[in-house]
């Protein structure tokens, strides 16, 4: 349950933003430290419900669109800032910053870890945000507010009762296109063509796995009438790839 899917309109975006230079220079140290403060400010202000933070921070046009790919505007966002409940809690750390000026509009790039508690239940979840700023009567306003989840490694299950060379063998999708799944030493993996990297599948349930790699989609494996597994799914990014096995 991470902060921003308690209802909070979190994250970023692209700017509604005046004509700047086609060449980007690293942003002054003062104006640098600026937008950290102002940005740490907005995060910190998120499990108390201050408002008056991220009220006095956005540009009246500002766009924000969350990792969920939600978008909302500056009334939108304030109104959706409520103090967390009792057994919720988080911060975030801002890391690995970058600033760029283009005349009077400012890129701030940088991770944003962020730590949470529900009630005893510890967790981390990072994401890489882009804020644009626009100088407005001498201030810098937040016009754009951008971020996605960065995929990290998730905990491991113990699955009991897998057989792993049920899944051993290669599935298609195209007459030339075909993933080879192998079992090596207790672990599962599958290579898209000859000599490629192995993406290793992490156990979730019987026949249900996690890729290891950037996007971590699900690879699903179905089994025909008789139980033999016949079939790959990757789930990736709300779709499926399906994939045949070869007899």
């Amino acid at each position: 349950m991470p902060m921003r899917s308690l209802g909070l309109l979190f994250a970023a975006v692209v700017a509604l933003s005046p004509a700047f230079s086609a060449q980007a220079a690293e942003a002054p140290k003062p104006l640098r430290d600026e937008l950290l403060h102002t940005t740490q400010a907005l995060v910190d202000a998120i499990p108390t419900g201050d408002k008056a933070v991220w009220e006095q921070a956005l540009a009246d046009d500002a766009v924000i669109v969350d990792e969920f790919g939600r978008v909302a505007h500056k009334a939108d966002t304030v109104a959706s800032l409520h103090p967390f409940p009792p057994g919720l809690s988080g911060s975030i750390e801002l890391r690995d910053a970058h600033v760029q000026q283009y005349g009077d509009t400012a890129i701030l790039q940088t991770e944003e870890y962020e730590r949470e508690s529900v009630f005893g239940q510890n967790f981390v979840v990072r994401y890489q945000s882009l804020l644009t700023f626009v100088k407005e009567a001498g201030a810098w306003k937040l016009a754009g507010y951008e971020d996605v989840t960065l995929p990290t490694p998730p905990p491991r299950l113990a699955v009991a009762n897998l057989v792993l060379d049920d899944y051993s063998g290669t599935y298609r999708y195209a007459p030339d296109r075909a993933w080879t799944v192998s079992n090596a030493h207790g672990v599962l993996s599958y290579v898209s063509k000859p000599g490629g990297p192995a993406n290793v599948l992490e156990p979730i349930a019987r026949d249900v796995f996690m890729g290891s790699d950037d996007e971590r989609n699900l690879l699903i494996f179905r089994r025909d009438e008789h139980g033999k597994v016949d079939a790959l799914i990757e789930r990736r990014k709300f779709n499926d790839l399906r994939l045949t096995r070869d007899p």
